[in-house]
């Protein structure tokens, strides 16, 4: 899977997985928590990016690679606070899923970028 495309299916990925988070579970109190809201706020920045991902700018596709390493650490930490398997605990499952498609993605496509400039 090239960069690009992995950045726009982590974006839709955390899209959706914030809305939903955000309007569909509630927290004990029967409220929407506000903090469900973060990872649909990386995928809006990471579908801005997204040109720059394409065009292969180094510097947007390096913010990019840095955000979603941050993102990727903080779902991995709420996945283990998360006690029990419900929707919040597939929620973040799903997060780290493909954040890590996305990192995977961008690492083999910097080694081809590095690749390429050495054999020329």
């Amino acid at each position: 899977m090239k960069a690009a495309s992995a950045n726009v299916l982590n974006a839709i990925v955390l899209l959706a997985a914030g809305l939903y988070g955000y309007f569909a579970v509630l927290t004990p109190e029967g409220t929407h928590a506000p903090t469900a809201l973060i990872p649909a706020a990386f995928g809006l920045l990471f579908l801005i990016l997204q040109k720059g991902v394409a065009n292969s700018n180094k510097i947007v596709s390096h913010v990019v690679v840095a955000l979603t390493f941050l993102l990727l650490i903080i779902c991995i930490s709420r996945f283990i606070k998360v006690s029990d398997w419900g929707p919040k605990k597939y929620l973040f499952l799903a997060c780290i899923v493909s954040n890590i498609i996305a990192m995977a993605a961008f690492i083999n496509s910097f080694i081809a970028a590095k690749k390429a400039r050495k054999a020329v």
